[in-house]
C-alpha cells in the first residue's frame, strides 16, 4: 500500500538528520535524550525507509535539538 505522503516522511527524516548533525548530535545522544532507541532515530532518519512518526515525537526532537518544528516540515525546498 502507498501512502499519500511517503515522501513527505521521508524528508522530514532527513530533516531531522541534518539538523542533529548541527547540533553535533549522534544519532545515540539524540535518542539517550529522548529516551528511545538509538536503532528508533535511525529509522527516522534513513531516507529509503517509510517511518512515520507521531506528532509528539517530532515535537520532543524539535525541543531536544533547539529547532523550530516547521523546519522539519517545508517541503517547499
Amino acid at each position: 500500500m502507498k501512502y499519500e505522503f511517503e515522501q513527505e516522511y521521508k524528508q522530514i527524516g532527513l530533516k531531522i538528520a541534518y539538523y542533529r548533525k548541527l547540533q553535533g548530535y549522534t544519532q545515540e545522544k539524540l535518542a539517550d535524550k529522548l529516551g528511545v532507541a538509538t536503532s528508533y532515530i535511525g529509522q527516522i532518519e534513513a531516507a529509503g525507509m517509510y517511518k512515520p512518526i507521531s506528532l509528539t515525537t517530532l515535537l520532543r526532537i524539535a525541543q531536544a535539538l533547539d529547532t523550530p518544528v516547521y523546519k522539519f516540515l517545508d517541503f517547499q525546498h
